[in-house]
Parts: structure tokens; sequence; C-alpha cells
């Protein structure tokens, strides 16, 4: 265990003599799992009969990072998953900050504020809207790193297997939605002619849109549709192409503008396009199934949601790459929670200490703006965090490099008791 090791072992020490885990309904069915700061493997296979028993053994082993299994089994702690006996499991969501787009240029702060929202759109569109889970079976928690996860405790889901959860992902992340159903094609006879040969009959084929009352995606996409038709009637065609890419090739925008601008009103009413042209239809159908239909869906860790025997974060241990609290949410919470102000443990002082930063970066923690360069002095429960997220070294490197010069001239120093970092 080098320097850094030990620092964050001793704060985490002293957060497991003051604080217990939050243990998980039906704990004693559970399989839990730990890292430790010492220990290059996982310990798993463990389960406990109190919440006194689990307590116990976190603040002796002192862990690094803390799960538990998502899973009911009848032997959580028997050594071959085949022979746990597994009784059904949660469904879970994990948003994580390292699935965004552009994450590598974000800072802390700006990557979760952004899956925050994230998070917001899957319970309040998904969860809580098209699934109809009520907030009191949606379990929210802050994962202690970079993200957060979403539990649903009911027992109609506990027995979905592997596939059955698969087709809850597809149907968030609207992977496979077919256009024409969303927007079918409806063909209706114009006019008949007789000839030598028969009965000619004509034919005309509009699309038609999602009733009124309609639900799921149906109903998300009709709502988005008329954002588009609002957005045609009003942005110039320069606009209007960079709002939709999919549309830069077209030269229709004009058309569409002048045809919606007349008819916008009865084809909401009506609920069909037939009262515009073909190539207007085809340019609203393209750009609602390239464009729009994606931002409308929800960010989910496929693999995650589909796993029936995952480990998790423990709620209540702390997270061994941040020092942050893995802390339940409630809906109403999550809008405003900031990770830095409400998971950042008590039991982490404000005594100054001592570090090196191995980039220079800002930071605001607990209410204090922090600007950080080289070496410096910030109060532990920022040390604990630039540390654990390996943006800072305990100690100065000016000392650090005396040792090491020390430790070159005379090898058996560095063997002593001194209270010198490993090497």
């Amino acid at each position: 265990m080098d320097a850094n090791g030990r620092f964050l072992y001793k704060a985490f020490k002293r957060y497991y003599r003051d604080n217990r885990p939050l243990m998980p309904d039906r704990f004693t069915r559970r399989e839990f799992g730990f890292m430790f700061f010492d220990r290059s493997f996982v310990q798993r296979h463990l389960s406990f009969r109190t919440p006194e028993e689990l307590s116990a053994f976190m603040s002796g082993q002192i862990p690094s990072h803390s799960y538990y299994s998502t899973s009911y089994y009848r032997k959580p702690d028997a050594p071959k998953m085949d022979e746990k006996g597994w009784m059904g499991a949660e469904l879970i969501f994990d948003l994580d900050a390292d699935h965004l787009e552009g994450a590598e240029k974000m800072t802390y702060s700006e990557m979760l504020l952004q899956i925050r929202g994230e998070m917001i759109s899957l319970v309040d569109n998904f969860l809580l809207g098209d699934l109809g889970f009520s907030e009191d079976q949606v379990h929210i928690t802050f994962s202690g790193g970079r993200g957060y996860h979403a539990h649903v405790r009911t027992p109609d889901i506990m027995g979905l297997g592997t596939q059955e959860r698969r087709e809850l992902v597809d149907y968030i992340t609207c992977s496979g939605l077919n256009i024409d159903w969303v927007f079918p094609v409806q063909t209706v006879a114009t006019s008949k002619s007789r000839t030598a040969s028969g009965t000619y009959v004509s034919t005309v084929s509009d699309r038609l849109l999602p009733p009124k009352e309609c639900g799921g995606w149906r109903r998300r996409m009709r709502k988005a549709l008329e954002k588009v038709i609002d957005d045609l009637c009003v942005m110039d065609t320069k606009q209007f192409k960079k709002e939709y890419p999919s549309s830069k090739n077209s030269t229709v925008i004009p058309k569409a503008r002048d045809e919606l601008i007349r008819n916008r009103t009865i084809v909401l009413e009506k609920d069909t396009m037939a009262f515009l042209s073909r190539p207007v239809q085809d340019l609203l159908v393209k750009v609602m199934k390239e464009d729009v239909a994606h931002r409308l869906s929800g960010e989910v860790d496929e693999p995650v949601t589909a796993d029936i025997k995952r480990l998790i974060r423990l709620p209540g241990s702390v997270h061994g790459k941040s020092g942050l609290r893995v802390t339940p949410v409630t809906r109403e919470e999550l809008a405003g929670f900031d990770p830095l102000e409400s998971a950042v443990p008590d039991t982490y002082t404000d005594s100054p200490v001592k570090i090196t930063m191995r980039r220079d970066s800002e930071l605001r923690i607990k209410g204090e703006n922090l600007v950080l360069r080289g070496e410096t002095e910030v109060p532990e429960y920022a040390a604990v965090f630039l540390i654990g997220r390996k943006m800072a070294d305990i100690g100065y490197a000016s000392e650090n490099e005396g040792k090491e010069k020390l430790f070159r001239r005379f090898p058996a120093v560095k063997y002593l008791k001194s209270g010198f970092p490993d090497t």
C-alpha cells in the first residue's frame, strides 16, 4: 500500500468506525462482495445474518469498494453461482458519466450535472411515465463515483429473465423503433375507371399521425412532431438544416414551410398528413426517424439492466475512487442533488493536508472554491476526493524527492518504520 492508499485507508477507517452501511431489503438473501486497499482480489460470496455483523466486518476490514447482489438467493454464500439458488432480482438501471459524449473534456461537476439530468429523464419519462412504476417502487442512489442507479423492487419484475430485461432496455433506448408503426401509411381509393380490360382503381397513400389519446413512443413522437412542424414554420432553411441534419440535402424545406403554415391546424386535428404533398410528408418522416427519435430516448447501461446476478454499490458505503458516500436520494431530492455537497462524509475534517496536484484544476466542494496548482494545502475532505480521483498525491513533491535521494544513497532506510511513503 503506497502513501496515497494509506491516507485513504485511514479516512475510510474513521468513516466505518462511526457509520453503518444501509441494509438492502431481505439482506440475508443477498450476496456481498468487497475490494480492499491492500489486496488485489475481490472477496465475494459472503452473507451476513445481522446488520451488526456486516458493520463489524466493514469496520474491521476497511473495504475500498463495497457491493451487494441485486439478486436474492437461497444460499447467497455458496461459492459457486449455480449453487446459490436464484430466487429473483431487482430491476437495475445504471447511468455512468463515462458514457457521455465528450466526458473526457468535462470536469467532475459538469459530468455529474449532465448525468443527473439523464437520470431525471429516465425516471420521469420511462420508469414513472411509460412503465407506470410509482415513486415508492423506484429507489435512486448516487453511486459514489460518476453516476446514479435506479432500483425497481416490485414482485412482478423479480422473476424477469435476461431477455425480458433487454426488451425493456430496447424500449427505453428506442432500439428498433419502426417508423411505419408510428406514422403508418393509409391507402385509400380516389376514383374508378372502366377500361376494356377491366376496372382501374386510383389510390393515394398518406402518412397518419399517432392519435392524440395514444401513449408510449407514439405519443412521444406525436408531441415531438408538433415541435418539428413549429420549427419548420418559423426557422429559415439554414437554421432548420442545422437543427435537423438529416434534412441538409433537402430542397423542399421552403415548400414544406408554406404548406404547414396553411395546413398545420387541420393536420393535427385530423391526425393525417393527407393535406401535405408527398415530398413534405417524406421530409417530416425522415427528420422524425433520423434526428428526433434518438433525442427522445433514455440512457441505460444495457449489460447492467440485463444482468440478473449483478453486484452493485452498497448504499452507505464509500467509493474508493472518490471517497464519496453511496447515497440514496428521493426523486424530489435528485433535482438539486450535488454530490460534492451532500455525499461528502462528515467524518472527513477540514484540517489542512499537504498534497501535490498532478494537473492544475479547480474544485468546488462543501461550499468552498479551491484553485489547485502544484504543491498546496487543502481541507482533508478535498484531499480524499482529489487523491481518490488520482488528481493529486499526498504530501509535497519536493519532500518526496528528497526522500527518494535518501533511499537511493541508503537503501536500507526504506525498510525502517519511519513513516516515509512507499517507493
